[in-house]
């Protein structure tokens, strides 16, 4: 009786496997390949994009409280030689003193929308172009040098950026949104209550506000992050013995510091481009990324750009650590 029962189920088993065509011979006899899907053509392509995207979606919502203190540091003494020196701690506290501590989450949803539509394109095109490259390398014999990880690198994180761009804005526009007057906040609901809002107000193009310090914050980052990972792990597999998960700790904080020294000042740019807005005059603060770095530098002095280093690497480096680790994680249940 048991082995009828087993007999059947086996059938059962292969005959779905047929139909979804996922059944292969072994040995003269049909056995159920459950992974096939994931082998497809289609499938194969989209992985890394989709892996990409989950990942980034996980360390933003690890990461969110500590990216809103970091704009709020940014954003404050706009317009100031001096002006206040706000630590992480107090801004911490002013946040959860004047509304409550889920107020650290504010913006999580543009966060979210934010990582799957840059981090799917970035991670997702830098894989693919890495691949590329690979096989290039392989069938001329061959290996992959820092030159060819870091233009997969820029590459990726300029085009990932521009489509990312608005769902950027709408992250900043709300983390924003609590430093203005009470009778003239947004209170947006949602990320697409946010981006409906910026425009019909705005226009459709103000969702692309700040795109070129965006770009090329991007690019920044993707070149200190995903190339000096990739290039660190490299050396500590040649070079150590170290465990694959201490290999990819130790990658990940190199490639964090990296990423924030090069990026950070066109982070910051990013965020007082992305915030402003028209004043009484009708006129914006700031004309564009360059005329921002000048202002900002005469008015406010050139250390300013550099203002919450440690907040930023605190944000980059774990936010770096939890994507890589959960991509690898991913790409082990995929492959």
């Amino acid at each position: 009786m048991t082995n009828t029962v087993k007999q059947a189920a086996e059938t059962a088993q292969v005959k779905t496997s047929e139909a979804m065509g996922t059944a292969k011979e072994v040995g003269g006899e049909t056995v159920a390949v459950a992974n096939d899907f994931l082998h497809t053509p289609f499938m194969r392509g989209a992985l890394p994009f989709i892996n990409g995207g989950l990942s980034g979606m996980v360390a933003t919502t690890v990461i969110q409280p500590v990216d809103m203190v970091k704009v709020r540091i940014q954003l404050a003494g706009e317009g100031k030689a001096g002006g206040p020196k706000p630590t992480p701690i107090s801004v911490t506290r002013e946040i959860i003193a004047s509304g409550r501590a889920l107020d650290l989450y504010t913006g999580l949803s543009a966060g979210l929308l934010r990582q799957a539509v840059y981090t799917t394109a970035r991670l997702g095109f830098f894989e693919t172009i890495m691949g590329n490259l690979s096989s290039r390398a392989k069938s001329k014999d061959k290996s992959i040098g820092f030159a060819e990880r870091a233009s997969a690198g820029l590459t990726a994180g300029g085009l990932a950026a521009m489509i990312g761009n608005p769902a950027d804005l709408a992250l900043i526009r709300m983390q924003s949104d609590g430093l203005r007057p009470l009778a003239e906040r947004k209170n947006y609901s949602s990320v697409f209550d946010a981006l409906r809002s910026i425009a019909r107000s705005e226009g459709i193009g103000a969702l692309w506000a700040g795109a070129t310090p965006t770009v090329v914050r991007a690019m920044a980052l993707n070149f200190g992050q995903l190339a000096f990972f990739s290039e660190t792990k490299a050396q500590l597999k040649q070079r150590t013995q170290w465990s694959t998960k201490t290999q990819t700790f130790t990658a990940s904080a190199v490639a964090g510091f990296f990423a924030s020294f090069f990026s950070l000042p066109f982070d910051f740019v990013k965020t007082r481009l992305q915030k402003q807005q028209k004043g009484p005059d009708g006129k914006l603060p700031y004309r564009s990324m360059i005329d921002c770095f000048t202002k900002v530098a005469k008015q406010e002095g050139l250390t300013r750009f550099y203002r919450g280093f440690g907040t930023y690497y605190v944000r980059i480096a774990p936010h770096a650590m939890v994507t890589l680790i959960a991509l690898d994680y991913l790409t082990f249940l995929t492959r």
